[in-house]
């Protein structure tokens, strides 16, 4: 059995070591702050698709033991950090989503993510595509709403066709028999039909609006108001996600509520809400936009793998 070896050959555990060292010059020379933030927390992720590890704290003594959870992103710590005036920032560490694994997905995996401030959703597209090209050496990402993806590849106008004719579409194209809501159609559509066409780099915008997640809603990207987002495809993978940032923490909170109640529906366990991520949005978030970017698969991009266990030392199975 060679199961205690490590899945990825050296030399590609050396290239991402080269590519990490790459990642850090390019935040140091634009003097970005490299930061830290914790990987349990009492509160949770809301995105109701999302499953975090959960674990139990036992208390000095034996007392009574704490639920916590290992964070599915670092994005509310560091958010944190920006209403408290750290400035522009930026981590690699360590997420952890349960349930997910397979050839592009490990449960546990490495997350970059960083906030500029004064920075809107096109500016960060930019420094997304300078870190990404600087390091690939790939061409530059053509820029396309994600409505215009559904009308170049399924032939529809998503600001203007019923919910019936999706369910139409997503029987049709994706085999799938069930129900779903208008964000479901969307959202399978978008990864079987269009995501796997997305061969050269290209950085989607201007989401529905219902898929704004925590960034805020804008005019002018969209012929409606759209999610000020993106995400970036190479080679049909999403290695990118984006936003500018939702800063009203009113806001914020009816978005959380939504997510829990979004959670009852789907029959979902319920989870606490980061009030200190709200006590922090109350204080003060300064203008900015952020990104988080799965650096394994900028790895398996750089050294054309296709699997996960390439570039990894020991995936779960030999974890």
């Amino acid at each position: 059995m060679n199961d205690w070896q490590p899945a990825a050959p050296l030399g590609n555990l050396r290239r991402r070591a080269e590519i990490i060292n790459g990642i850090r010059r390019f935040f140091a020379a634009r003097d970005v702050l490299e930061v830290d933030t914790p990987s349990l927390s009492a509160a949770a992720v809301s995105d109701p698709h999302l499953f975090p590890f959960v674990t139990d704290y036992v208390l000095e003594g034996g007392g009574v033991s704490q639920i916590l959870y290992l964070h599915t992103s670092p994005e509310y710590p560091m958010k944190r950090l920006l209403a408290a005036g750290s400035g522009c920032i930026w981590q690699l560490c360590r997420v952890y989503r349960n349930g997910e694994t397979g050839s592009r997905h490990n449960p546990e995996f490495s997350m970059l993510e960083w906030y500029r401030i004064g920075f809107d959703h096109h500016q960060l597209m930019d420094e997304v595509d300078d870190l990404v090209t600087s390091l690939l050496g790939s061409e530059r990402a053509r820029r396309v709403t994600y409505a215009a993806l559904f009308v170049d590849f399924l032939a529809v106008d998503i600001h203007t066709c019923g919910d019936a004719e999706l369910a139409r579409l997503g029987r049709e194209h994706c085999d799938f028999q069930g129900q779903l809501d208008r964000d479901g159609w969307l959202n399978l559509l978008f990864s079987h039909c269009i995501e796997p066409q997305l061969q050269q780099p290209t950085m989607v915008y201007a989401f529905p609006a219902s898929q704004a997640a925590l960034a805020r809603v804008v005019e002018g990207d969209d012929c409606v108001p759209s999610a000020a987002r993106f995400e970036l495809f190479i080679r049909g993978m999403e290695l990118a996600n984006g936003y500018f940032e939702l800063t009203d923490a009113d806001e914020q909170a009816r978005r959380f509520a939504a997510d829990q109640q979004q959670r009852q529906t789907l029959g979902r366990p319920v989870l606490p809400v980061d009030e200190l991520l709200l006590s922090g949005l109350q204080q003060g978030l300064p203008e900015c936009a952020g990104v988080a970017l799965g650096v394994d698969r900028l790895v398996m991009l750089a050294l054309g793998a296709t699997r996960i266990d390439e570039v990894i030392a020991f995936p779960l199975a030999r974890a």
